[in-house]
C-alpha cells in the first residue's frame, strides 16, 4: 500500500499538498504555491476517466491502491511537457555550430549529445534535422543523440514520432515538414530514417545515473526551473559527471549555473553555453 504524508487530512488544499508531495517525491519537481491551480486543471481528464468527483477522492484511491500505476498516471499528468519543434531556433543553430566545431577538433571519434527532459521528442528531432542540413547526418559524421525523459507516456509518443497538425506547425517550416514527415490519418509521422538517429530512454534526473558513456554536449533546457536550489545543485553534479572534460551544457534562457555549481562555467568560445570544469562538487553549508 502506498504511503503519503498527511493523507489522513481531508479537503482540496490537503489533497493538493499530498499530490504535490507525490510529484516531488517521484521527480524532484515542485509546484509553486501560486501555480497550485495547475494540479486540478492537469488532473481533470484523469478524474473523468476514473469517474471521480474530486481530488480528495483521487487521493483516497492513491492511498488505497497497492500498485504504483495510478501514482504514475498522476505524476505523468502533472509534468509540464510544453515543447515545440525548433524552440529557441537561434540556440539550436548555435548547438549545431558548436557540434560541428567539436567534430573538427576531434575527427577521430563520434560526437555525442544528451537531450535531457526531451518531452515528446521535438528537441532531439529538431537537432537531427539540423545536423543533416549541416552535412552531419550520415555515417561516422552523424552525432549520436541520446534523448531522455522521466515520463513513460511522453517517451512513447517520442518513439512513435507522431504529431498532430497543431504540433507539427509549431516551429516546423513546410519544407522541413515535407522532407521529414509523412501525413498519416490526420497526423504527421516522422520518417523512420529520422527516428533512427535518436536513442530514446526513460531517465529520472534526480534519481538515476546518467546514460552510459561521456557526452560532448548536454541539453537541459527549462527543466531546472521546477527544482529547488538544493536539487539543482545535485542535478548539476550528475550532469557534470556525464560530460567530457571541456564539454558543453545548454540551459534554458531563465536558468544559470552561477552560485549553484563550480563544475560548469560560462563558455567564452560558445557564448551562452557553459563549459565543464574539473572542479569538485560544491560543499553544502552546514546547519544546526
Amino acid at each position: 500500500m502506498m504511503h503519503f504524508p498527511g493523507a489522513a487530512s481531508a479537503g482540496k488544499s490537503s489533497a493538493m499538498n499530498i499530490i504535490s508531495a507525490l510529484l516531488e517525491q517521484r521527480t524532484g519537481q515542485q509546484i509553486a504555491a501560486n501555480r497550485a491551480w495547475r494540479i486540478e486543471t492537469a488532473l481533470k481528464p484523469l478524474l473523468r476517466e476514473r469517474g471521480l468527483a474530486s481530488l480528495d477522492q483521487l487521493v483516497s484511491q492513491l492511498v488505497a491502491t497497492r500498485t504504483g500505476d495510478l501514482g504514475d498516471q498522476v505524476v505523468d499528468a502533472l509534468l509540464n511537457q510544453e515543447t515545440s519543434f525548433f524552440r529557441d531556433a537561434a540556440v539550436l543553430d548555435m548547438i549545431a555550430d558548436a557540434t560541428k566545431a567539436l567534430q573538427a577538433d576531434t575527427p577521430d571519434r563520434k560526437i555525442r549529445l544528451w537531450s535531457s527532459g526531451c518531452s515528446t521528442g521535438q528537441e532531439p528531432l529538431s537537432l537531427a534535422m539540423l545536423f543533416d542540413e549541416r552535412g552531419m547526418g550520415e555515417g561516422m559524421s552523424a552525432p549520436e543523440i541520446v534523448a531522455t525523459d522521466v515520463s513513460p507516456a511522453a517517451l512513447t509518443r517520442a518513439r512513435a514520432g507522431r504529431y498532430s497538425q497543431f504540433e507539427i506547425q509549431r516551429g516546423l517550416p513546410v519544407r522541413r515538414m515535407m522532407t521529414w514527415f509523412d501525413s498519416n490519418g490526420g497526423d504527421w509521422a516522422a520518417k523512420p530514417e529520422l527516428l533512427r538517429r535518436i536513442q530514446f530512454r526513460q531517465h529520472n534526473l534526480t534519481a538515476d545515473a546518467p546514460p552510459p558513456g561521456k557526452f560532448d554536449v548536454v541539453l537541459c533546457r527549462n527543466v531546472m526551473l521546477y527544482f529547488s536550489q538544493d536539487v539543482r545543485r545535485d542535478v548539476f553534479d550528475i550532469l557534470a559527471s556525464a560530460v567530457r572534460p571541456g564539454g558543453l551544457l545548454v540551459l534554458g534562457a531563465g536558468e544559470t549555473v552561477i552560485g549553484l555549481t563550480d563544475r560548469f562555467r560560462p563558455c567564452d568560445r560558445f557564448r551562452g553555453f557553459y563549459r565543464a570544469t574539473d572542479a569538485a562538487p560544491m560543499k553544502r553549508a552546514a546547519f544546526g
